[in-house]
């Protein structure tokens, strides 16, 4: 254990960073292998604290199902409760289900409702690969790691670094409290632009999601890494 007097040089610091991000390139393509065999794609984020007999699980299943019926391969981050949820609703409605897991010491595991998976021991290349093709984000309730997902989805498409695809928060009594602090604060004072806070759509009608996924389809031609 380092004393806390001391002071690590910088430069030790560097390269134990630079060996932390190891293989992430390998991690990224890895991740592009299984998108690429999929042309249509969700992406759902949320807790995975969420227990089987809580109502946001039962509607990430449901949701799920559907739109796997609608031909769409679901994916999410691989894990417990809303990722468990969306997964499983896949898997119950025939359809083609991806986990993208991630290695921690202590928590999160795989969830047996996968039909292709990937492990990834970096939290950045993860994120990457989850938002790489979608044709719509799914985005339920959650903690910080739930809001650190969805506010990277929602600045790249707001700075134009991915291609604009439905973004869906999910429940307005969860979300609606943000929403608001959204309009009444950061829009006013202009630190975000007119319609940035039309990116996202906060509802939890299913036929309304369904409907809006359907009908703005955005990654259908997919483009190698070469």
């Amino acid at each position: 254990m380092t004393p806390k007097n001391v002071c690590i040089p910088r430069e030790l610091q560097l390269q134990a960073a630079m060996f932390r991000l190891g293989n992430v390139d390998e991690e990224i393509h890895a991740g592009y292998e299984i998108l690429q065999k999929y042309h249509k794609t969700v992406t759902f984020f949320g807790s995975a604290r969420i227990s089987e007999d809580n109502e946001y699980y039962q509607k990430a299943k449901d949701l799920a199902f559907q739109l796997a019926k609608d031909g769409y391969t679901i994916i999410t981050g691989g894990g417990g409760g809303i990722m468990e949820a969306a997964n499983r609703g896949a898997i119950e409605a025939g359809g083609q289900s991806i986990g993208f897991n991630i290695r921690l010491p202590h928590e999160q595991s795989l969830n047996k409702y996968t039909t292709d998976s990937f492990a990834f021991t970096h939290f950045a290349p993860r994120k990457i690969v989850m938002t790489l093709l979608a044709d719509a984000y799914v985005c339920f309730p959650g903690g910080f790691g739930t809001m650190d997902e969805i506010c990277e989805i929602i600045t790249l498409t707001q700075t134009k670094k991915m291609n604009s695809a439905p973004i869906i928060l999910f429940d307005k009594k969860f979300w609606g409290k943000w929403d608001d602090f959204v309009r009444s604060n950061m829009l006013p004072s202009k630190l975000i632009s007119d319609g940035d806070e039309k990116i996202y759509t906060i509802t939890e009608n299913i036929p309304e999601i369904i409907s809006v996924i359907k009908n703005r389809r955005t990654c259908c031609d997919r483009l190698s890494i070469s």
